[in-house]
């Protein structure tokens, strides 16, 4: 009976403020949308970095005419760097095979290079890749050395980008989420001031805060729900479009790793706690107020 009551009372609610709702479903789903649109940006920029950065080595390009001392000389203070797991040594032969494999669509490119054109280098394999610059000063200046390079500083203006899209969605949801707390805490108020003449005569003949807070509150509830839902929704798209049919067909498949979906399907769930939380909280802290006869 009480259950029934509570029900019948918040789809009167519904109904005398469907507009104010339907507002309210729409504001909270683009703000949890944009909250998990910056997540899965996070996600994802995590899980290039853990791609490339696994991938990446230093390359110690050696001068022509080196000598073995020299070459050894460089390859022994290199393994006794503690930032460095491993040492591959790289011969023009090899470097030119490595040329032709990366470069065969450019058959103009392999043709005009010689087979001698490319220097023998050491590449190495660190630990941590952001420690290249330790390296990089321990070997720069040894005899025998002609350039140390790497492709951190190429990649580290990939993830500022991506990092630049992920606090602007997290910037753009923020501001978003404020104005949904602003339209709950409105269209709750305007519903309280429309019925305060029946709550009024409930409280007087004795009904509890459940009776008249109650359906108040669980219409801000399922609108919150709702609103997670369609949030749910937009984060499947924004998979489906911009990682699956964007990121894939401009970078490829083997070119990097993406967030799969059981990224996403984790979402799902805090997303709705948070939608529901956010509606029905706010909706009993104006009741409080409100609500007072």
């Amino acid at each position: 009976m009480r259950a029934r009551f509570l029900l019948s009372e918040m789809a009167i609610g519904l109904r005398r403020n469907l507009s104010m709702t339907i507002a309210v479903i729409l504001t909270v789903a683009i703000s949890l949308a944009g909250l998990g649109v910056a997540w899965l940006m996070r996600e994802q920029v995590n899980t290039m970095k853990d791609f490339w950065f696994g991938k990446i080595e230093v390359s110690v390009f050696l001068q022509d005419g080196i000598t073995q001392p020299q070459r050894d000389a460089i390859r022994t203070e290199l393994e006794n760097l503690p930032q460095v797991e491993h040492v591959y040594y790289e011969s023009k032969a090899q470097a030119y095979t490595r040329f032709r494999q990366q470069f065969a669509q450019e058959k103009q490119l392999v043709e005009n290079t010689a087979p001698d054109a490319l220097p023998e280098s050491y590449r190495v394999k660190l630990y941590d890749p952001k420690k290249y610059a330790i390296v990089a000063s321990a070997v720069s200046q040894m005899p025998g050395v002609d350039q140390v390079a790497d492709v951190n500083g190429a990649l580290k203006k990939v993830f500022r980008f991506f990092d630049g899209i992920q606090r602007a969605a997290l910037v753009v949801a923020i501001i978003v989420l404020i104005v949904a707390v602003l339209l709950i805490f409105n269209t709750v108020r305007l519903a309280a001031f429309s019925r305060r003449r029946e709550t009024g005569i409930m409280r007087l003949v004795g009904a509890s805060d459940l009776y008249i807070q109650g359906p108040f509150v669980l219409e801000g509830a399922l609108a919150g729900l709702v609103g997670a839902g369609l949030a749910l929704g937009l984060l499947a798209l924004f998979k489906l479009v911009l990682i699956d049919h964007g990121l894939k067909s401009a970078f490829g498949q083997n070119i990097t790793r993406y967030i799969d979906w059981g990224t996403v399907l984790w979402t799902y769930p805090w997303l709705t706690v948070l939608g529901v939380l956010i509606a029905g909280v706010i909706s009993a802290a104006t009741l409080q107020r409100y609500l007072r006869v």
